[in-house]
């Protein structure tokens, strides 16, 4: 346990900052909220070429680096994106505010009346890898729901979330919402992370963003309550009534269309009584997309030129065009392996057999359990959240997209007339 001199150091000076704010954040009004995340997104447009200048020379860094290309994908942000981050803070406008909502209220035989209510968790931490739009995200959740945020991101990130974080709090000079509420540890001090996460006093929830390394990290030197949003090793299970066409495109789109997120597929098992006819056409759909394949023993004896697959490779996130194919023998059998290698992600079954899709969504031990569609659309603003901190794939609290109905609390509050107990 760290011996910190709490008016030293500037780490816990920021925290000390955010706990204070997220008191007053915790009275003000929806309609407030909603016209300081309105100002954000407009300011955030408008300042789109310091955004996009920063975001350059963090990608130049990375290419010096030698960051991967699926990890450079995860960096870039370009007009598009950027203009995609500000229409999520949009969406996040138009939702629901969760605080102050009455859940149930009852009368209790002594006549107090009791009110069960919604409120901000107080201080939420993020600590992310790679992703810009992740602090756009989390800010707009946050502000929204009524908490403080901290955030701590990649340092290849650097520069592009320091310009964001800087035109956040400029945008929050200009409203009647303390601009403490949102600080960034800038450090790139693995040290300066653990302080946050020893911070009872000022935090209230760790979020790790990122993969089962930086999940694992935060959970072995927490002292905070962490909502588990860890890496995806993903399967996608083509059954043997699977429709073929179907079926490679999913497989296509799952693995290829942003393969550095952490929804994409990692593996793919085929059922053993189609994998003569389907597999070659999968290898060469994949082979197009420059995907690298590598197989169990089954499917080397069906496509030759592939590489065999190890026991540690069952358990990878490539986040990169790579995919491991295993062929199986039943739908149990892709069940056990699945639960047994998956992260508890998303996961996805192609089928014609109503019986093997029920039976597929109730056994599989994972977030998102999808039949016959991608992997891909496991993602707060698909599931009309607007946006999301993160995916969790534990099961306390939240599960599945973080977004604002996970990041509020309950309390009771109690009318009395002088009832004591007997």
């Amino acid at each position: 346990m760290f011996n910190m001199n709490q008016g030293l150091d500037p780490t816990i000076n920021q925290l000390k900052l955010a706990k204070e704010a997220s008191l007053e954040l915790a009275k003000i009004s929806t309609e407030e909220k909603n016209k300081a995340l309105d100002l954000i997104s407009q300011i955030l447009y408008e300042s789109k070429n310091n955004i996009l200048s920063s975001n350059k020379e963090d990608i130049e860094l990375g290419k010096k680096n030698n960051l991967s290309d699926a990890l450079l994908d995860r960096l870039l942000i370009n007009e598009k994106r950027l203009i995609g981050m500000t229409q999520s803070i949009k969406k996040v406008i138009a939702q629901n505010d969760p605080c102050r909502k009455t859940m149930a209220s009852w009368k209790h035989l002594n006549g107090m009346e009791i009110k069960k209510i919604t409120v901000p968790l107080g201080v939420i931490c993020v600590i992310y890898e790679a992703r810009p739009n992740v602090t756009t995200d989390a800010v707009s959740l946050a502000l929204k729901s009524g908490n403080a945020l901290v955030l701590r991101g990649s340092q290849h990130a650097l520069n592009t979330n320091k310009t964001i974080v800087d035109l956040i709090h400029n945008a929050l000079s200009r409203t009647n919402i303390n601009p403490n509420v949102i600080q960034f540890i800038s450090s790139k001090d693995r040290i300066e992370a653990i302080k946050v996460l020893e911070a009872v006093n000022y935090v209230d929830l760790i979020i790790p963003r990122g993969g089962e390394d930086l999940k694992n990290f935060v959970l072995q030197y927490s002292k905070i309550p962490v909502i588990g949003a860890g890496g995806g090793t993903c399967h996608l299970f083509i059954d043997e009534t699977a429709n073929e066409d179907i079926a490679l495109n999913i497989a296509i789109n799952a693995k290829t269309q942003r393969p550095g997120v952490c929804n994409a597929i990692e593996a793919i098992l085929i059922h053993k009584n189609i994998a003569n006819n389907i597999l070659p056409k999968l290898n060469n759909a994949l082979k197009e997309k420059n995907v690298e394949i590598i197989g169990c023993n089954e499917t080397r004896k069906i496509i030759s030129d592939i590489k065999p697959a190890q026991e540690e490779d069952w358990h990878k996130e490539y986040l990169g065009l790579k995919v491991s194919i295993k062929i199986v023998s039943s739908l149990q059998e892709a069940i056990s392996h699945i639960n047994k290698y998956g992260t508890k992600h998303s996961e996805s079954i192609i089928t014609q057999n109503k019986n093997n899709a029920k039976t597929f969504q109730e056994e599989i031990d994972a977030a998102c359990v999808y039949v016959n569609a991608s992997t891909r659309f496991t993602d707060g603003e698909e599931f009309g959240f607007g946006a999301e901190i993160g995916i969790s794939t534990q099961k306390l609290h939240a599960r599945g997209p973080i977004a604002l109905e996970q990041l509020v609390t309950y309390k009771y509050l109690i009318m009395g007339e002088g009832q004591i107990r007997a």
